[in-house]
């Protein structure tokens, strides 16, 4: 073992550690070996990246969602720092656990019957001035559409898959979903989907674009989705591509009542 490190240092001080195809530099001894390039300076400090991951964290487990007081974020930020320095917990958790769950889960109701509130004011407003498009029809459904090009031939049954490309956005404007951005169209059977998109789909025929909006009761109601609040109505802009047959059920077999 140490002759061996003795003849890697050797190569090493020869300049002969160089990777096939790469020059090979001599340490000639009197001359002065060219000076080490000065480390990069980090792009964060230490401070920001532990402010960032604290950020994260309270993030991923939802803390706003809780709307905390400052006297409870204090105090929350009192167990952390206790977990943080490695200390037991302050309680039992076989005792609070269940007191815990039953207050997590209050803030938590709170916020999404805040949420949902907050989208039906929104709706209510969104609709009353929807009235005003002459191009937009309204089923009884509730649901809200517009033909943008009307395509041709029949529109598809429920029991068909459908082809489309499609971008859902929410009543601000942002966009929680889209085929288009993803650059590969969807293809689903079209009474597998939502409400709002097997009623309106069989309004457009194929190479049709269509404009859906969508209330709450016929997309995800009140338990919203990743993106999707509580309670939000659904705008989508859909083409549709084509539409492909139900496939034709089994024969069956000889004697099978």
């Amino acid at each position: 073992m140490k002759s061996k490190f003795a003849i890697t240092l050797g190569f090493l001080a020869l300049g002969l550690s160089a990777a096939p195809g790469q020059e090979v530099k001599l340490n000639i001894p009197g001359q002065p070996a060219a000076p080490a390039a000065a480390p990069a300076k980090p792009a964060f400090s230490d401070a920001q990246l532990i402010e960032e991951f604290g950020w994260f964290v309270g993030k991923r487990v939802g803390l706003a969602e809780l709307e905390l007081s400052p006297e409870e974020i204090a105090t929350f930020l009192k167990g952390l720092s206790a977990a943080a320095g490695g200390k037991d917990s302050p309680y039992e958790l076989e005792k609070i656990g269940p007191a815990m769950d039953e207050f997590m889960q209050k803030k938590q109701a709170a916020y999404l019957a805040k949420l949902k509130n907050k989208s039906m004011a929104e709706n209510v407003a969104f609709f009353a001035k929807l009235k005003e498009n002459k191009a937009v029809v309204e089923l009884p459904s509730g649901l809200r559409y517009e033909i943008v090009a009307p395509g041709s031939g029949p529109a598809p049954k429920p029991s068909e898959t459908v082809k489309v490309h499609y971008t859902g956005k929410l009543l601000d404007g942002s966009t929680f979903d889209s085929s288009v951005e993803r650059k590969e169209p969807a293809e689903f059977q079209l009474d597998q989907v939502i409400p709002g998109w097997t009623e309106g789909l069989q309004k457009l025929s194929k190479g049709g674009k269509i404009k859906l909006y969508v209330p709450p009761h016929l997309a995800y109601g009140d338990d919203g989705r990743p993106g999707i609040p509580p309670g939000s109505t659904l705008i989508f802009d859909v083409e549709l591509l084509d539409i492909k047959p139900a496939a034709a059920a089994a024969p069956a077999a000889p004697g099978a009542k």
